[in-house]
């Protein structure tokens, strides 16, 4: 229990947003708007999940993993997929984000979302919070562009997720104007799972959040209502769980995190992004598949 005292200790940093004017590559397609939304509470929130999320996954501790494969996390760019099992939209973006996963220069992840539940089927991996990353990134972004399927690029702009011409432009743009700076790797001592942070490679960057995602690699859904009612749908690298569980502040350092904790029923591989602020820019990322 030591080292969930010391994620909660790290969990208690503040966290504040940071602006940005770097433009949009692409505009979205079956945009819906969402306003008045309160995100000055936002990091509370996610301070309360993260204890939540870390506790439970404890009880999960007899499942230890056997094998943590490090790989090279030599990453140009992190590609985020906000998709829906109920948009019918979102099933040429699920399949094409299977060839960035491939991609040994790109992380790429799926975040479903929650807000299309209401059409006829509850999206069986959907959180609202990752519908939340998505408002803010909109809200750090300024355009209020929220709509599935939409990729958003190392955090800094966003494209159609079916498309991937645009989505390739905008890697190619984000790696010139935004690359990952900070460096980012795994390792695993004694049961324990260590996060080793570099100091940034331009020296610009000089604080940022680090978020641990545990990941379901494949997962089959056979949707039976909704637009997508009678598919069977595949989904890559899906974010089960992201926690925030400390702070990079400038300089090289070590997280240190007891490996059980990130152990969830189904994952099977975790990733780390080191963000600025809420909604802000990625600029470091890793990755470790996982067997057990």
């Amino acid at each position: 229990m030591g080292g969930l005292r010391a994620i909660i200790c790290r969990v208690t940093h503040s966290l504040l947003p940071i602006e940005h004017d770097f433009p949009d590559i692409a505009g979205p397609e079956h945009t819906t708007r969402q306003t008045g939304e309160r995100f000055t509470s936002l990091m509370w929130h996610w301070k309360l999940r993260a204890l939540v999320t870390l506790i439970v996954a404890l009880t999960w501790s007899s499942a230890t993993l056997s094998v943590a494969k490090a790989q090279s996390n030599d990453f140009k760019a992190v590609v985020e997929l906000f998709t829906s099992q109920g948009c019918s939209s979102c099933p040429p973006a699920d399949a094409l984000l299977e060839s960035y996963v491939s991609r040994p220069d790109v992380l790429a992840l799926t975040f479903p979302v929650d807000y299309w539940d209401y059409l006829g089927w509850k999206d069986t991996y959907a959180s609202p919070r990752f519908s939340e990353r998505q408002r803010a990134y909109a809200k750090t972004r300024g355009d209020g562009s929220v709509y599935t399927p939409q990729a958003v690029i190392n955090g800094r702009s966003h494209a159609v997720g079916s498309r991937k011409k645009m989505i390739d432009k905008s890697i190619m743009a984000m790696d010139r104007l935004s690359p990952l700076s900070v460096p980012v790797s795994f390792r695993v001592e004694d049961k324990m799972m260590l996060i080793d942070l570099g100091a940034s490679k331009d020296g610009t960057a000089t604080s940022a959040t680090v978020w641990v995602a545990i990941i379901q690699k494949v997962g089959k859904v056979n949707v039976r209502r909704g637009e997508n009612g009678g598919r069977t749908l595949s989904y890559y690298n899906i974010v089960r769980e992201l926690t925030p569980v400390g702070m990079w502040t400038g300089e090289k350092e070590t997280i240190r995190l007891d490996l059980a904790s990130m152990t969830w029923p189904k994952s099977d591989a975790c990733a780390v992004l080191v963000q600025q602020g809420i909604g802000g820019p990625i600029i470091g990322a890793a990755w470790m598949g996982m067997e057990g």
